[in-house]
C-alpha cells in the first residue's frame, strides 16, 4: 500500500507529541529511576518526574518547533486542561493539533466495561473541545490500550482518525460501525526507549530509517513520537533538534499533521 503525497514528495512525517498526567496519587510505571518502590508506596519521585511534561516539556518542545516553524499532533490526557491549562492552550495558540488520548494516562480503556469507554472518549474529547479552536478530529488510546468497541465509540463521537494501529505501515480507511476512520500509524521507536541510553540512538533510528524509506519505498509513512515528560528535557530536544534539521534538508519529505494526513487517505479513497 502507498501513501498519495504532495507532487514531488516521497515520505510522509508526522510528529507526535504527547502530553500526558495521572489521576491523583498515581506515577507511571516506567521512569529513569531504577530501583522499584514496594507495592503501595506512594511513589512521590515518580509523580514528581511524570509532571515534568506539563511544567516543563511542553514548553521546550513547543519552542523548538516554533523554531522549525513545523507542526505536530499533541495526543493531550484531557486531564491537562485542568492541571495544566496553560501549556494547552499555548498548543492550540502555536497552530498544532489536539488530539484525545482518553482522560488519564492510567486510566485504559481496556479496564473499562464498554459504557465507561464510551463516556471517557466523550468526556475527554469535550474537555479538549472547550480549548481547541476546531474540534478534535483523532485519537491514540493511552499505552494502545484500546478495545474491539474503541474505532467505533471514535468513530460516533464524530472523529476522523485515530493511531491506535499496529497491523500497517501506511495510514489507511477502516470501517466501523458507525462509520469510516482513517487508520494512521504510531510509531515503534520512541523516546521513552532511550532516556535510560543514549538520546543518540533516537537520532540514528529515525535518520536513518528516513533514508531508507525515501530510497527504497515511495508512498511511505514515518511518524516520529516523543513524550512531553521523557522528550522535553533537554538532553532529548537536542536529539529532536537535530532530526527535525536532517529532515527539513530533505526535499521530497512531507512533514504535516496527522489530520492533514488522514484527509489525503480520505481524498484519494485509500481503502484496506
Amino acid at each position: 500500500m502507498k501513501l498519495s503525497l504532495p507532487e514531488g514528495k516521497r515520505v510522509a512525517v508526522c510528529l507526535t507529541v504527547l502530553l500526558e498526567t495521572w489521576s491523583d496519587g498515581n506515577a507511571p510505571s516506567y521512569s529513569v529511576q531504577t530501583t522499584a518502590l514496594k507495592p503501595g508506596t506512594v511513589n512521590h519521585a515518580g509523580i514528581s518526574w511524570a509532571s515534568y511534561g506539563g511544567r516543563e516539556g511542553v514548553w521546550r518542545i513547543l519552542r523548538t518547533l516554533d523554531r522549525h516553524a513545523l507542526p505536530a499532533t499533541f495526543f493531550t490526557n484531557a486531564r491537562c486542561v485542568e492541571t495544566y491549562p496553560d501549556a494547552v492552550r499555548a498548543v492550540v495558540e502555536a497552530g498544532h493539533d489536539l488530539a484525545g488520548h482518553a482522560y488519564t494516562q492510567d486510566g485504559l480503556l481496556t479496564y473499562m466495561e464498554p459504557e465507561e469507554e464510551r463516556a471517557t472518549i466523550r468526556r475527554s474529547l469535550d474537555l479538549l473541545n472547550t480549548v481547541s479552536r476546531k474540534p478534535v478530529t483523532g485519537w491514540l488510546s493511552p499505552v494502545l490500550a484500546f478495545t474491539p468497541h474503541t474505532a467505533g465509540f471514535l468513530a460516533e463521537a464524530g472523529l476522523r482518525w485515530h493511531s491506535d494501529v499496529n497491523d500497517a505501515d501506511v495510514p489507511h480507511r477502516v470501517e466501523t460501525a458507525a462509520g469510516p476512520l482513517v487508520a494512521v500509524p504510531n510509531s515503534d521507536f520512541t523516546d521513552n526507549r532511550v532516556l535510560r541510553g543514549s538520546p543518540r540512538d533516537y537520532v540514528d533510528v529515525y535518520t536513518r530509517t528516513l533514508d531508507f524509506l525515501r530510497q527504497h519505498e515511495s508512498g511511505s509513512f514515518l511518524a516520529i513520537a516523543l513524550h512531553c515528560q521523557f522528550g522535553g528535557r533537554p538532553m532529548m530536544v537536542a536529539a529532536l533538534e537535530e532530526i527535525l534539521t536532517y529532515f527539513k534538508r530533505c526535499p521530497d519529505v512531507w512533514i504535516a499533521s496527522h489530520e492533514h494526513v488522514a484527509e489525503r487517505v480520505t481524498i484519494a479513497g485509500t481503502a484496506q
